[in-house]
């Protein structure tokens, strides 16, 4: 999947990957995709989590070789 922006959140602990995650998508354009790799087993849980609850929208998220790898399509605020 084509991305616009990636964010490398390896080798950083929790909340971490998380913290970077919201202020990088507050940084871009509505409608953009961004992609996060994150190796802190807590990103799988609580990037969804968060974006449950905003208005971005996880497009596909994959954990390969211990990464976690999420898509994200950038909400209007």
């Amino acid at each position: 999947m084509e991305t616009d922006h990636d964010l490398d959140a390896r080798h950083l602990a929790c909340p971490l990957p998380l913290l970077r995650t919201r202020q990088t998508l507050g940084r871009l354009e509505p409608g953009s995709i961004l992609r996060v790799v994150a190796t802190d087993s807590g990103s799988w849980r609580d990037i969804p989590a968060y974006l449950g609850q905003s208005p971005h929208e996880l497009v596909r998220c994959e954990e390969v070789n211990e990464e976690y790898r999420f898509w994200i399509r950038v909400g209007t605020a």
